[in-house]
């Protein structure tokens, strides 16, 4: 059998061989990693397992704080603060569940973007093509799991962060309904939308680590059959500007359903998305919580900072609190219609990203593309956290580049959305 230490080493010995171009880890624990994963081979050698994560290499997000080091966000701009003074609450249960955390992964400064490119630390190249974007914020969490130097990668997901990498890189992201696991010691981006989520190879892995993270006693999910299983279809503004690869893998695995019995019928949310388009038309919530967390140090350290998300951050810092909070109110009542209108389907069903990903280049020599593009890959994501739902990224097969197939339901039922999920990957798989 093989041991988890030799499993770690292989993996370091691969970032070792590219380490002067390294983009996917920012900082890497090699000898906390080594003593968890021997110790990890001893509890397995007498018997013994903490859980289903015991020995499990996993990596975590540049914004979860690791005792005794600044956490940077992705950014230089908060290198001069202080250090943590303990582990995020996440990163502890999964040390505690013996978890071997191999170190964090890039992302995009902030949080703030959906691309995932980075001109402080650079951009990991996606698993698939290099030289296309990996999807963000949480760009490294979806290369990493992808590429296989980590089999588990936590990410934290606000408008999209952790299902938009999970899509462009052919892996599974889950969303879980915001606040199930706790954001202590989590860098904020937006804290009424920010959730923490893990990427995995198998929505099973991703329903072991997130009742982990979220204090509960780990699961076996059992995949809930699709014959009669409700999926209902938002079709509208979130099919529309749609790239054909996306569109053909997304109507070719709902055809699979289909014949494995699955209820297929549209289901319109188009009012309560345009009620939401017009609720937050001053300004994102997301930018102006985001205004906030940043205001000490945006105009202070501007220099630092990433000119495609100070703008944004700062434009939003102009908003008026009457204005906010009236937002906050009017979302709050919309999630409540929201949760109402689901209740006739047991899933939403759509492409996670209305395109595959894009080449880096052009983006990265053109603000206006940069920003266009941005919005439209958040744009099918970002619903779920306006609303407040939970939702989860699948790979369709076989595609020409990586394809999201994403499942949402309504607040709260997490474990049955990942039920669900585990049916429907079967039968892709099987397909």
């Amino acid at each position: 059998m093989t041991t988890i230490r030799s499993k770690l080493e292989t993996i370091l010995e691969r970032l070792e061989a590219r380490a002067a171009d390294e983009r996917v880890f920012v900082r890497l624990y090699q000898d906390a990693a080594r003593a968890a994963a021997d110790a990890a081979d001893g509890r397995r050698h007498a018997g013994i397992s903490l859980s289903p994560l015991d020995g499990a290499i996993v990596s975590i997000k540049d914004l979860f704080d690791v005792a005794g080091e600044t956490t940077l966000a992705g950014s230089i701009a908060l290198r001069d603060r202080p250090p943590a003074a303990r582990d995020a609450i996440i990163v502890r249960r999964l040390r505690q569940a013996g978890a071997v955390i191999l170190g964090k992964t890039n992302m995009v400064e902030f949080a703030y973007s959906g691309l995932g490119l980075n001109p402080h630390y650079g951009t990991p190249g996606n698993a698939a093509d290099p030289l296309r974007i990996p999807g963000g914020s949480s760009s490294g969490a979806g290369v990493t799991v992808a590429e296989g130097t980590s089999e588990i990668s936590i990410g934290s997901d606000t408008g999209g962060s952790v299902r938009i990498p999970a899509a462009l890189n052919g892996v599974v992201g889950f969303k879980p309904t915001a606040h199930r696991v706790p954001l202590d010691g989590a860098f904020p981006l937006s804290p009424s939308l920010d959730s923490v989520g893990p990427l995995a190879r198998s929505v099973q892995d991703c329903a072991f680590t997130d009742a982990i993270m979220a204090g509960e006693e780990p699961w076996t999910v059992t995949p809930r059959p699709l014959a009669g299983l409700r999926i209902g279809i938002p079709r509208g503004r979130l099919f529309s500007d749609m790239e054909p690869l996306v569109e053909q893998a997304f109507e070719t695995a709902l055809g699979r359903l289909s014949q494995a019995g699955a209820m297929i019928h549209d289901h319109s949310i188009e009012d309560l998305l345009t009620a939401m388009a017009e609720t937050t038309a001053a300004a994102s919530i997301a930018s102006i919580e985001a205004s906030e967390v940043h205001a000490d140090w945006l105009e202070a350290k501007a220099a630092e900072i990433d000119p495609r998300v100070r703008w944004s951050i700062a434009r939003s810092g102009t908003v008026p609190a009457p204005l906010y909070i009236r937002m906050i109110r009017h979302r709050q009542a919309l999630a409540a219609a929201m949760d109402e209108r689901l209740l006739p389907v047991d899933v939403l069903a759509l492409p996670t990203t209305a395109v595959s990903a894009p080449l880096i280049a052009p983006l990265e020599a053109d603000d206006r593309l940069y920003n266009k593009t941005d919005w439209h890959i958040l744009r099918n994501p970002m619903f779920c956290n306006q609303f407040d739902l939970t939702a989860i990224s699948l790979p369709v097969p076989d595609c020409e580049r990586p394809v999201g197939f994403m499942l949402v339901a309504r607040h709260g039922q997490d474990r049955r959305l990942l039920e669900i999920a585990a049916g429907v990957e079967r039968e892709l798989r099987r397909g």
